[in-house]
């Protein structure tokens, strides 16, 4: 079974991560995966807007416990590719000339709050359960959220939610600005496809120019700044600490 499902229609690429009995938790094939799709499907010249969603009924837990103990089992370095696939999924985003909405509800935690932060534009259901819970396993952020958060929330808020790994719901990631429009579980997924295909029928080069722009605006996170956190990530998770950690991600179960 493909782990990220790809379609195009009505001017919509539509990507699904596929895991749905894992709530989509990341893995390297995962990653590969996923930077694939974004590529392909964001450069189709029938494509005006990617959106990204999760198989049944929930966006992306994280990493993939028994894959990082798998990873673990070979030291530290052997844990890289993980963040690195999951890295380069996350940078594809910024890559392709048109906009990619992530369409987030049900668990969006750790890795997949971080995918959601990596997206252009964010639509969240209300009762959506969203946290980088990193800290409450006693691990650290590793796709993203150290550098990507401060710019979307300001380096006080960034640091508290980071540190407190506190649960949103939907309706408080819009109201934090880090989803744009926040609909009920019940309406969601009609507002999604509402929302994408008003997206695709905007004239394409108007659109990808106002990207770019925004892009040219705001800047891109630094390179440096995310290999320090892989760095770090990989270093933590390879240590005692580390197993501790993850030891306690096992206990406690994915999405908690």
């Amino acid at each position: 079974m493909t782990t990220v499902m790809r379609a195009v229609r009505d001017g919509v690429g539509w990507i699904t991560l596929n895991r749905p009995d894992r709530m989509n938790a990341i893995t390297i094939e995962l990653g590969r995966e996923l930077e694939r799709a974004i590529l392909d499907v964001g450069t189709e010249q029938d494509v005006n807007v990617v959106a990204i969603r999760g198989a049944g009924g929930n966006f992306c837990a994280g990493g993939d416990f028994d894959e990082v103990q798998r990873l673990r089992a070979g030291g530290s370095e052997a844990l890289r590719p993980l963040f690195d696939t999951f890295r380069c999924a996350c940078e594809a985003v910024a890559k392709v000339a048109v906009p990619v909405v992530a369409a987030v509800e049900g668990v969006a935690m750790a890795g997949g709050f971080e995918l959601m932060q990596a997206a252009d534009i964010v639509l969240v259901s209300d009762d959506a359960r969203i946290a980088d819970n990193h800290i409450s396993f006693g691990m650290i952020p590793g796709g993203g959220s150290t550098q990507r958060l401060p710019r979307l929330v300001g380096r006080q808020v960034a640091l508290g939610m980071l540190l407190s790994g506190e649960k949103m719901s939907g309706v408080d990631a819009l109201r934090r600005g880090l989803a744009y429009r926040s609909f009920p579980q019940g309406e969601f997924d009609d507002e999604v496809h509402r929302f994408v295909a008003s997206l695709a029928q905007r004239q394409r080069t108007a659109v990808t120019a106002i990207k770019r722009l925004v892009y040219s605006s705001v800047g891109h996170v630094s390179a440096a700044g995310l290999d320090n956190e892989i760095t770090a990530v990989v270093a933590h998770l390879g240590g005692v600490d580390g197993a501790r950690g993850v030891a306690a991600f096992g206990a406690r179960g994915v999405g908690r």
